[in-house]
């Protein structure tokens, strides 16, 4: 934010990542109402749509822009972890704790990527080495599509409800 958008770090830098955690703890309980009317799949596909263009936004756009579509990416990336363990341990039927394990390792994703990320900005810059959050987000993105969950989360009509 401060070398491409001349954002004061202390200040409104602070205010942007106060706001990406915010939206992303909002992100989190949305998410969890979401669940509850609509397919995680579908959740997924939604909310990893969003983060993508969210993030699209907040490295091409003005300043104004990425100052609303940084914290926005938080919201979207809020729901992607619990879906991701939640439809991959439905998708197998026997040996869960294993499988666990496996989607656990998964979190060294979480370290590496960003390793990853600060390696390739020293060669191409931040802006250019940011570009690498889309193949893990294009990733995230098919797991919505080809998931194939033994049970579907248990949804509430809202024509149900309405006739309560």
């Amino acid at each position: 934010m401060q070398e491409y958008h001349g954002v004061d770090p202390a200040t409104t830098g602070a205010s942007v990542i106060s706001y990406f955690w915010g939206l992303l703890t909002i992100g989190c309980l949305l998410g969890l109402l979401l669940l509850k009317f609509f397919d995680s799949r579908y959740v997924l596909l939604i909310f990893t749509i969003g983060a993508i263009v969210a993030l699209l936004a907040a490295l091409f756009g003005s300043r104004e822009v990425a100052l609303f579509a940084f914290p926005l990416t938080g919201f979207f990336a809020s729901v992607m972890w619990s879906i991701i363990v939640s439809l991959g341990l439905n998708s197998v039927p026997h040996h869960h704790g294993t499988f666990s394990g496996i989607l656990c390792s998964g979190i060294a994703g979480g370290a590496i990527v960003p390793l990853l990320i600060g390696g390739l900005a020293e060669v191409v810059g931040l802006q250019g080495a940011m570009l690498l959050l889309f193949g893990s987000l294009g990733y995230i993105l098919s797991i919505g599509f080809w998931a194939k969950p033994l049970v579907t989360n248990e949804t509430v009509s809202l024509k149900e409800l309405m006739k309560k």
